[in-house]
């Protein structure tokens, strides 16, 4: 892959919306300072935050928003084009594009959802789905012994799906819908009419879901969010844009992070022998692989509310810019990570100081879920299948053509014999 390069002297970076090379993309922009002007697919233009200290104060600063209804002028009066293709991440109105008081009032109804109690009584649960989609890809080796299986399509993708969609209360005959409209709202490559495509799809599933959930509810978050909006507390389009922010980051985040998480253990066997042997824990992979490749590279987008200057940065943010927080750039930042932060280290000192689930306000409600999944999902398949390894060479893994998703588009492996009992 070649390094990606600003687009000329003095000008701004124009980021790549196919993602060829999130990596080299990033050392480019940290080599343009703590910020940098850049013009993000679709010709509208923004700073990308790749300095992690940077990042934090922004990220607490009450006078940066993410609400572009309030607080982008360029939205408000028009200029942003109807078809835009990442229109999508500023025009939801949920607990991920709110600002002060509304960000708390959207935020509420979710935050029992994942609270800790909550969220470690699934474990019994993530083990049971982990061991049934394990039992699929034995199978799989067992018809086809040598044959490469797609670890990303058959394990990663599957584990959040069918652990977000438990949450929610999806029915099983939704899954495979939500399954393949929720990457279009992540490619960041797409022509207008496509990416004007991907909402629309996963909106007419989510009206299908609360259609369903208001004639049979039940024990989940979709029913406890009907409820909410039957008692005044959110509109429709918050009911179904809180919907869309649960199945998207909630599935997103945890497949790339699986994806890479065993990529890296594959790649890298000292590693991986570190968590087998028990010298090192599988929290700590964990926290490595979310250091070491964010699954969101970059969040679209903040904007300030008035002229903030940063005393420690030099840098003034006018009223009204828009802001991309470049996560993969903050990951590796050598300031903080040592200037091995390329490299993947289980057990690094610094691995549990990323931002990979964000800071602040937003940090992610589903975090302590996504790191339960990972630690159960990769113990059990390293268990199951010590000699699994990539069956191509890992130059040959392609990413996905996305500056927000950070993943592949396949990960081919092969399985290697099961561990006998």
């Amino acid at each position: 892959m070649t390094t990606a390069k600003p687009s000329t002297a003095g000008c701004p970076y124009h980021l790549d919306g196919a993602a060829a090379d999130i990596h080299g993309e990033a050392d480019a922009l940290r080599a343009l300072g703590p910020a940098a002007r850049v013009v993000l697919p679709g010709g509208i233009p923004a700073w990308s935050v790749t300095d992690p200290h940077l990042i934090r104060r922004l990220l607490t600063h009450p006078d940066i928003s993410k609400d572009a209804h309030q607080h982008w002028p360029a939205y408000i009066d028009k200029e942003i084009p109807e078809d835009w293709p990442l229109r999508i991440w500023v025009d939801v109105r949920n607990a991920l594009s709110a600002y002060g008081s509304e960000h708390r009032r959207l935020r509420r109804p979710l935050a029992s959802a994942f609270s800790p109690r909550r969220v470690r009584a699934m474990a019994p649960r993530i083990e049971e789905i982990t061991h049934t989609l394990l039992d699929e890809l034995d199978a799989l080796h067992a018809a086809a012994p040598g044959e490469a299986v797609d670890l990303r399509a058959h394990f990663a993708w599957r584990l959040p799906l069918l652990v977000v969609n438990a949450v929610l209360g999806v029915p099983e005959e939704l899954h495979d819908g939500f399954r393949d409209a929720i990457g279009g709202l992540f490619a960041t490559d797409l022509p207008p009419e496509e990416a004007a495509a991907a909402p629309v799809a996963v909106y007419g599933l989510i009206t299908e879901l609360i259609a369903l959930k208001r004639a049979e509810p039940g024990d989940d978050v979709t029913s406890a969010l009907v409820a909410s909006h039957a008692e005044g507390e959110l509109t429709d389009q918050e009911l179904a844009d809180s919907l869309m922010l649960l199945i998207g980051a909630g599935h997103e985040t945890t497949v790339n992070l699986l994806d890479h998480a065993a990529v890296n253990l594959m790649r890298n066997p000292e590693q991986l022998a570190k968590a087998t042997s028990g010298e090192a824990g599988w929290d700590q992979v964990v926290e490595e692989a979310l250091r070491h490749q964010a699954p969101i590279a970059t969040i679209l987008l903040r904007f300030a509310v008035r002229d903030v200057h940063d005393e420690a940065s030099g840098l003034t943010f006018a009223r009204g810019e828009a802001l991309a927080i470049n996560y993969a750039a903050a990951g590796r930042d050598p300031g903080v990570h040592g200037q091995d932060a390329a490299a993947f280290v289980v057990g690094r000192a610094t691995s549990g100081e990323h931002l990979s689930f964000g800071h602040g306000a937003h940090l992610c409600l589903g975090a302590e879920l996504a790191r339960i999944e990972a630690r159960i999902a990769l113990s059990a398949l390293f268990t199951r299948f010590p000699g699994i390894g990539l069956a191509v060479g890992a130059d040959e893994l392609r990413p996905l053509p996305s500056l927000i998703s950070n993943g592949h588009e396949r990960v081919p492996v092969r399985l290697g014999p099961p561990a006998t009992a």
